[in-house]
């Protein structure tokens, strides 16, 4: 019965479409829409299937060996142009809470470190979650950092102690919590398997955003972690409504 009826709904469609031609002598326009319908049961599309991994995994790993040379050149031109005080230094670009000079230092304070140890402390988390957050494609990359950065940043200004943050440790707060949360949000085991075995080895960082050890810009690590659940919530958000929306299946006239 189910084969008879699918010819017989097939042969309906042709003669529609041969008295469309007939009539106006053009092919009618066909809409279609995201759910797929076989003898009129309507079948929902499947969920894209998220990726753990980048799809050029050399090609993410190349951009991001990029990005922390940068890096490396910025402090390069830091230690070679040395100040008589931070004010005046490079690092002085930083953010300073509260205070209007120090705004744009939202902007610079991820790409600034105090010395060659503090940048190197960071190189490695940068690279790893860098490229597993390339997992998601180059706009989902951009988007996530872009969030992070200006909740990090702004969230440092507007509570942040006296003095200049820098530092890309916010950043990596936000990139580690939204690469721990995406496989919940997305229903992807496999992400969550990743997430797990990021806790096991980079989890203690966490404890980075309470106050109480000097020198560290803890107000930076957990507005950056918050920028990680903003991103986490947007990126969800997104997934779905691209679900949801119309996509080719069903043929109407």
């Amino acid at each position: 019965m189910a084969e008879s009826a699918l010819i017989r709904n097939s042969l309906d469609t042709r003669m529609m479409l041969d008295r469309g031609v007939r009539k106006s002598g053009t092919i009618p326009i066909l809409r279609f829409s995201r759910e797929a319908r076989l003898d009129g049961v309507t079948r929902p599309m499947e969920r894209p299937r998220p990726r753990v991994l980048p799809a050029n995994p050399l090609r993410a790993a190349i951009g991001m060996v990029i990005a922390i040379a940068g890096l490396f050149a910025i402090e390069l031109y830091d230690a070679a142009t040395p100040a008589p005080n931070i004010a005046a230094d490079l690092d002085g670009n930083g953010i300073q809470p509260r205070t209007v000079g120090g705004l744009d230092g939202i902007l610079w304070a991820p790409l600034l470190h105090l010395g060659w140890p503090h940048l190197i402390s960071n190189s490695l988390p940068l690279f790893v979650l860098g490229w597993l957050l390339l997992a998601g494609g180059i706009r989902q990359f951009i988007g996530v950092t872009a969030v992070v950065w200006i909740v990090a940043g702004a969230g440092t200004w507007l509570v942040g102690a006296p003095g200049f943050h820098v530092g890309a440790s916010g950043v990596i707060f936000g990139w580690m919590v939204f690469l721990l949360l995406r496989g919940f949000a997305q229903r992807s085991i496999a992400q969550i398997l990743v997430a797990v075995v990021l806790f096991f080895y980079w989890g203690g960082m966490l404890w980075g955003v309470l106050p109480g050890q000097p020198g560290i810009s803890w107000e930076g690590h957990l507005f950056g972690a918050i920028g990680g659940v903003l991103a986490t919530w947007l990126v969800a958000r997104s997934t779905r409504r691209r679900v949801s929306r119309p996509e080719p299946g069903t043929l109407t006239a």
